[in-house]
C-alpha cells in the first residue's frame, strides 16, 4: 500500500511537518473560535452550537501544548506536529475500516 501511494504518503508528511506554521500566523484559526469569538466574526451562534458548546470541555492536547513541557517555540512545534500525526492518522484509520466495509 505505500509503494502505491508514495506521492501522497510525501505530501501528507511535508504537510504535517510544516503544521507549526500557524505558530507565527496573527489572529485566530479559522473554525476555532469560541462563543464569543464565534459572535464577533460571524454575528450570531447557532443554536446547535450554543446548546453543545459544553459537552467537551477537555482536549488531549489543549492548545497544541504537550502536557508537562514548557511552553517554548520548539515544544509548541513539537505539539502541533504530534496534533497533525495523530488526526491524520485518525482519519486513514477511519477511511481504511470505511473502505474494508464498502470493499467486503
Amino acid at each position: 500500500m505505500f509503494k502505491s501511494f508514495r506521492k501522497l504518503w510525501l505530501v501528507l508528511g511535508v504537510l504535517i511537518v510544516l503544521s507549526p506554521l500557524g505558530l507565527i500566523a496573527t489572529g485566530t484559526a479559522f473554525g476555532e473560535w469560541g462563543l464569543d469569538e464565534l459572535m464577533e466574526e460571524v454575528g450570531f451562534i447557532p443554536a446547535g452550537l450554543e446548546k453543545l458548546a459544553d459537552f467537551w470541555t477537555r482536549s488531549p492536547l489543549p492548545d497544541y501544548a504537550i502536557p508537562g513541557l514548557d511552553a517554548t517555540l520548539v515544544q509548541s512545534a513539537g505539539g502541533y506536529i504530534l496534533s497533525a500525526v495523530v488526526g491524520a492518522a485518525l482519519v486513514i484509520a477511519i477511511l481504511s475500516l470505511l473502505a474494508k466495509i464498502v470493499k467486503d
